[in-house]
C-alpha cells in the first residue's frame, strides 16, 4: 500500500478560484453585496422622496415670496428665477376649499403622472424609485404634500424629472462605490475569520490524511487531535480512532503475511524431519519391550497426523481447516491417548485423570477434537508449571440431549487477568513467554466449525476449567424418514 501511494501521479494543485479559501472569499464578497443591495433598495426610495420634499419646501418659500409681492405681481424675469431657484415648473396652494396657482412657468407642459407624498399616500416606492433610475427621458411630473411650513392644507408642484434621475444616478453610483469597498473590507474580515477557524483546520486535516495515506504502516502519521471541542474536533479524534485501528490491523496482517511464509518454510524442511522420525518409529515398533509397545503406536499415529497436517499446508499454502469428517468417536479412549502423550513427560509431579463415561460418544472429526484436547491439555501443563509443576489435570464429558461435553480442568494458578478477555483471540492470549497465543484460538474455531463452542467454565487461584461442547449433526428429514421406511 505504501508503495502504491509512493508511485500514485502526484494530484493536480487547484487554483485559487476552485480551493476552499477562493470558494469562502467568493461567497463573502457576494453575501455582503447582496446585504448592501437589500439596502440600497429602500435608500434610493427614500432618496427620490427626500429629494421631493426638498423640492417641495423650496417650492412652498417661493409661493409665499410670490404672494408677498405687491399686488401679488411678479414680472416674467423675477418669476422665471424664483421657479429655476426652487427647481420647479409650477405651484399651486390649497387653503381650506380655496386652490390658487401661486406660480406658473409659461413653457409648463401637460403633468404626466402625479405622486402623492402625503402619509399613507404614496405606495410602490421602490419600484418607482428603479424607473426614475432608469428613465432617459425628460418629462413632467406632478407632485402632492402637505406643506412643511404650514402655509396651506396642500401644496402641488410640477417639476421636470430628469434633474431628478440625474442626481438618482450619482447618489446610486456613490452607494456602489461605498458598497464595494465596505464589500471587499467586510469579505476580508469574514474571509479572515472563517480562515483562522474553519479552512486553515480542515487544509491541516486534509494533509494529515494525505500524509496517512503515504505510509499508513508508519505510526508517526498518525493525527494528534488538537483539542478542539466542535465539529472539526470529533472529526479529528474519529479519524485518530480510525487510523489507530488501521495502523494496527496493517501491522497484524504484516505479521501473519511473515508467519504464513515462515509457516511455509518451516514446514516443508519439517515435514522432511518428521519423515525420518516416521521411518525411525517403525523400527522401534519391531522392539519387544512392553513398555515400547504401549507408546509406539501413538507415536507413530501421532507423527502421521502431524504429517498429514504438513502437507495440507503446503499443498494449499495457508493453515486453513478443512469442514469436520464427523463419525462416531469413543471420547474416554481418546481421551486417554491425548493424556498419555503428556505422561511421558509429566515426571510424576503431575496428575492425569480421565473421567470420561466409557459409553460417552460423540459424533464429529477424531483428528480435530484430539487436537482441542491436546491444546486444552498443554496449556493446562503450562499452567502446572509455571505455579510450581505440581497439580492435577481432568478430562470429564457428560451428554446432555443432543450435545456431548467435554470438560478439561487443572488446579493452576488461573488465567491472568490482563488476557482472560482475549483469551481466544489471536496472537493476543499468550500469557507464556515463548507462546504465540495461537492454541486457544485453534480450538476455538475448531469447534465452531462443529457447530459447538468453547468456553471457559471458571479460573482462579483453585484453577481453570474449559468447557468443549460438540452438538450431533442435523439430520435431514429426509434420511429420517428412509431410515424409519427401512425400519418397517
Amino acid at each position: 500500500m505504501a508503495e502504491k501511494a509512493a508511485t500514485a501521479p502526484p494530484r493536480k494543485r487547484k487554483g485559487f478560484r476552485a480551493s476552499l479559501s477562493g470558494k469562502v472569499l467568493a461567497l463573502s464578497i457576494v453575501f455582503v453585496m447582496l446585504g448592501e443591495v437589500l439596502i440600497f433598495l429602500p435608500s434610493i426610495a427614500n432618496f427620490r422622496i427626500q429629494w421631493f420634499k426638498s423640492r417641495i419646501a423650496q417650492a412652498e418659500i417661493a409661493a409665499l415670496a410670490a404672494e408677498a409681492a405687491p399686488d401679488r405681481l411678479l414680472n416674467d424675469d423675477l418669476r422665471t428665477e424664483i421657479l429655476k431657484g426652487a427647481g420647479v415648473s409650477a405651484v399651486s396652494l390649497k387653503k381650506g376649499e380655496k386652490r390658487q396657482l401661486m406660480l406658473r412657468d409659461d413653457s409648463l407642459h401637460m403633468v404626466e403622472q402625479t405622486f402623492d407624498l402625503r402619509p399613507g399616500m404614496y405606495y410602490n416606492t421602490v419600484f418607482d424609485a428603479l424607473a426614475a433610475l432608469v428613465r432617459s427621458e425628460d418629462r413632467t411630473i406632478g407632485v402632492i404634500d402637505v406643506p412643511p411650513n404650514m402655509s396651506g392644507d396642500l401644496i402641488e408642484i410640477a417639476l421636470h424629472e430628469k434633474p431628478l434621475s440625474e442626481a438618482m444616478r450619482s447618489y446610486a453610483l456613490r452607494i456602489l462605490m461605498l458598497s464595494i469597498v465596505l464589500s471587499l473590507i467586510v469579505a476580508a474580515f469574514i474571509f479572515a475569520a472563517l480562515a483562522r477557524v474553519l479552512v486553515r483546520p480542515m487544509q491541516q486535516l486534509s494533509a494529515d490524511i494525505t500524509r496517512f495515506a503515504g505510509n499508513p504502516e508508519d505510526a508517526s502519521r498518525i493525527i494528534v487531535p488538537s483539542g478542539r471541542s466542535d465539529e472539526l474536533g470529533q472529526a479529528e479524534h474519529e479519524l485518530h480512532a480510525m487510523q489507530t485501528e488501521l495502523h494496527a490491523m496493517l501491522q497484524q496482517k504484516n505479521r501473519l503475511a511473515a508467519l504464513g511464509l515462515a509457516v511455509s518454510k518451516v514446514s516443508h524442511d519439517l515435514r522432511n524431519m518428521l519423515t525420518s522420525a516416521q521411518l525411525i518409529s517403525d523400527r522401534l515398533g519391531e522392539v519387544k519391550d512392553p513398555q515400547v509397545q504401549r507408546f509406539a503406536p501413538k507415536l507413530i499415529g501421532s507423527l502421521d497426523r502431524a504429517i498429514g497436517f504438513l502437507n495440507r499446508t503446503l499443498k494449499y499454502g495457508q493453515a486453513g481447516e478443512q469442514a469436520p469428517q464427523r463419525e462416531a468417536i469413543e471420547v474416554r479412549g481418546l481421551a486417554t491417548d491425548v493424556l498419555d502423550a503428556f505422561s511421558l513427560g509429566g515426571g510424576g509431579s503431575i496428575r492425569f485423570r480421565n473421567e470420561v463415561p466409557a459409553v460417552l460418544v460423540a459424533e464429529a472429526d477424531r483428528e480435530q477434537v484430539n487436537r482441542i484436547l491436546t491444546n486444552l491439555v498443554r496449556n493446562a501443563v503450562q499452567a502446572l508449571e509455571q505455579g510450581g509443576g505440581r497439580g492435577e489435570i481432568l478430562i470429564a464429558g457428560e451428554r446432555q440431549g443432543s450435545v456431548t461435553l467435554i470438560e478439561v480442568s487443572d488446579t493452576g494458578p488461573g488465567i491472568p487477568e490482563a488476557v482472560r478477555d482475549r483469551v481466544f483471540a489471536a496472537f493476543q492470549s499468550a500469557a507464556k513467554s515463548g507462546g504465540t497465543g495461537l492454541g486457544l484460538a485453534i480450538s476455538a474455531e475448531l469447534a465452531e466449525a462443529h457447530g459447538g463452542s468453547l468456553k471457559v467454565a471458571r479460573t482462579g487461584p483453585s484453577g481453570t476449567s474449559f468447557i468443549l461442547s460438540l452438538p450431533d449433526p442435523p439430520v435431514q428429514l429426509a434420511s429420517r424418514q428412509s431410515r424409519r421406511n427401512g425400519g418397517n
